[in-house]
């Protein structure tokens, strides 16, 4: 496998390739630049932004407070936010939420919008530094259907579940993701970092342009992450999210399995669960638990494959290359079946 991803460096692929095999790490390679500008290369512990890839650690959080007794799946947004909402429905559970079965408005809709810069253009960047500051770019929309009736990809019922996390919690989203999901599971290296301030040894997300040129994301996202995705991480990190997901040690087994269980079909092999994708073989056997994120000048892609307890993740700080490289490790683990 390592011969074959050093033929990627053709594809002009920057990031981070890291797979581990029931607790033996068999694949760690980097390629390309952390800071172009610098000359700064990748390495195996360089940090990447991860975009809609937090997903998952937003599920995690609220399954951890309905652990506690403190939520309920069936919690609607009148029992938990105070929040004035012109239009959307108050009934809306936290459940719909976790599987995009909401119906409140979204200020991106990935189905009808492809440009996530243009977003910017209207809504300064720089004003958006914690999860109520997305309200205004939504709290005023129409619903789009009615609770529960279909799957529609919503980043902003992941931004109410984060609203939802502070207002239980007392604690600010990103501090409490930080203290019981990244210290849990010791991601050392992981956090929400402004884009403004990154700690060192952290990748610059790199927009390519016409005729060899680039630009950096800084002014292509919020200036902070949140809920529905931002944080940055490094792969070591997030194979340790996985195993530790895994063994019960984030949530009990029961809410474990229950957060990895397919809630909502999504197309014929593809299902969602809380915050994670789930892939099914025609047999109805799962192929994979995954989780993914695109944004200007980030790629991610990271799985776990129960049958043989695979964990893979591929971290870009370019807008594409992780699928590819994903593509390419699944067809060798395929392949070693």
């Amino acid at each position: 496998m390592h011969e074959k991803l050093s033929v990627q460096k053709q594809m002009d692929f920057s990031g981070v390739v890291y797979v581990q095999r029931k607790e033996k790490v068999v694949v760690k390679e980097s390629f390309g630049y952390a800071n172009r500008s610098d000359l700064l290369k990748n390495n195996i512990n360089t940090r990447f932004g991860i975009a809609s890839g937090c997903k998952l650690f937003t599920a995690i959080a609220i399954c951890q407070l309905v652990e506690q007794g403190k939520l309920s799946f069936h919690s609607n947004l009148s029992e938990c936010l105070t929040y004035e909402f012109k239009h959307v429905d108050l009934g809306v559970t936290v459940h719909q939420l976790l599987t995009h079965t909401s119906g409140i408005p979204d200020y991106f809709d990935e189905e009808e919008m492809d440009d996530f810069e243009e977003l910017w253009e209207k809504n300064p960047m720089y004003h958006i530094r914690k999860p109520a500051d997305f309200l205004p770019m939504f709290s005023n929309k129409p619903m789009t259907f009615t609770p529960g009736e279909r799957f529609h990809y919503n980043n902003a019922g992941y931004i109410l579940l984060g609203l939802i996390v502070e207002a239980i919690s007392g604690m600010t989203f990103t501090r409490y993701v930080e203290t019981y999901i990244f210290g849990k599971a010791s991601m050392d290296d992981s956090g929400y970092f402004p884009l403004d301030s990154l700690p060192a040894n952290t990748a610059i997300g790199y927009i390519e342009l016409p005729v060899q040129k680039w630009k950096t994301n800084m002014y292509s996202l919020p200036v902070k992450g949140g809920p529905d995705g931002g944080a940055f991480v490094t792969a070591e990190d997030m194979t340790k999210l996985w195993s530790e997901l895994t063994h019960y040690k984030l949530l009990n087994e029961k809410t474990t399995k229950l957060l990895l269980s397919p809630m909502i079909q999504v197309n014929e092999n593809l299902t969602y669960g809380y915050g994670v994708w789930i892939n099914k073989k025609p047999t109805g056997e799962i192929l994979k638990y995954h989780v993914m994120g695109y944004d200007p000048g980030i790629s991610f892609h990271s799985a776990y494959y129960p049958r043989n307890s695979i964990i893979s993740t591929v971290c870009s700080n370019k807008s594409e290359g992780a699928y590819e490289m994903m593509t390419l490790v699944e067809k060798e683990i395929i392949e070693e079946r």
